[in-house]
């Protein structure tokens, strides 16, 4: 199948992270893997010797190249016929991805708890973890998380997996009846502790297995590039919604001029920074002022928002490749 994507990880009902995997346990995290890594590159003549630099700082040059590119490929915009049939028909093409890869195209992303530690249950919505250590002899108050175009089950598997909090419950859904099909069939899917369920989340109303403010985490990971930019603000805000008072959005999601920006070929482009890949599903590249205005206007408050630049390099062709990735944090406030 012709497409941009790199199979290498995530999505919302597809999409990908691209990322380098590290497969680490709860303890590894915990203990050695610093948030964004700590390989930086100080000398260029070193580009070659390893595979992937992080925290990659852009000079003028680099900025220019990539607008320039940004601007070739974006002339030629997709005639509105077509337009409208990648909106009407999104999650057909999310099914015929799923139909074709099945579980085999993104890994599971265990650097979620190196990036995320509150889904290891620390924050337990704010002051919970303190009262549960004065109430052992009580009930404890589940801990609900929503994983939002859960594809395969890449991000729940892992958190199921890892955690051993018997209060925690894991919803997901997705837009591709498929990826669910395949989740269910997974060996790790315990209804007792997930429920996967479909949802388009451009609609006006959602069918939810559960009630709006009653959510800890809402995890979105390459979620809402997927989506057209005129239901952005819409689907952030019935995000936040369903996000208890004190709860968190996580976000991850393409940044503008990434690898995956640049290479479009003209006639590719939807829309300013919106394009359709050549299976059919789309992409949108991201600003941090963007990102922090959507989740702004739902009424959250911003507690991160950091542009992720990497260098990865194939050695054996002597290619170096940027990638650009944002990440969020966003709560709801306690009133």
């Amino acid at each position: 199948m012709a497409s941009n994507m790199e199979p290498l990880s995530c999505c919302c009902s597809g999409g990908g992270d691209d990322e380098d995997e590290v497969r680490l346990s709860i303890p590894d995290v915990q203990l050695k893997k610093p948030q964004f890594g700590n390989r930086h590159l100080t000398d260029k003549a070193d580009v070659f010797k390893h595979n992937a630099w992080d925290d990659v700082k852009w000079d003028d040059v680099l900025e220019k190249e990539a607008e320039r590119k940004v601007s070739e490929n974006s002339k030629v915009l997709v005639d509105a016929q077509m337009q409208a049939k990648y909106e009407d028909e999104a999650n057909q093409f999310w099914n015929e991805f799923y139909e074709t890869h099945q579980n085999r195209f993104f890994k599971d992303r265990h650097w979620l708890y190196t990036e995320f530690p509150e889904l290891l249950g620390e924050e337990k919505n704010g002051d919970r973890k303190l009262l549960e250590e004065n109430c052992e002899n009580e009930p404890k108050e589940p801990f609900r998380i929503l994983e939002v175009g859960c594809g395969v089950g890449n991000t729940v598997f892992p958190i199921l997996e890892n955690s051993k909090d018997q209060n925690l419950f894991v919803y997901c859904c997705d837009f591709s009846q498929t990826a669910l099909d395949v989740l269910r069939t997974n060996d790790l899917y315990d209804p007792g502790r997930c429920h996967a369920f479909y949802c388009d989340i451009t609609a006006d109303k959602w069918e939810t297995p559960f009630l709006e403010c009653s959510l800890d985490i809402i995890i979105v990971i390459f979620v809402i590039s997927a989506i057209h930019p005129d239901r952005m603000q819409h689907v952030v805000s019935k995000l936040a919604k369903y996000l208890k008072p004190g709860g968190v959005v996580l976000l991850r999601d393409y940044g503008r001029y990434d690898m995956a920006q640049l290479r479009f070929k003209a006639g590719r482009c939807l829309a300013n920074n919106f394009y359709v890949r050549g299976d059919g599903t789309r992409v949108y590249f991201f600003t941090q002022d963007e990102i922090r205005k959507l989740f702004a206007c739902a009424g959250l408050v911003e507690e991160q928002n950091l542009v992720d630049r990497r260098l990865q390099v194939n050695r054996g062709k002597q290619l170096t490749m940027y990638r650009v990735w944002i990440q969020g944090k966003y709560r709801k406030p306690r009133s």
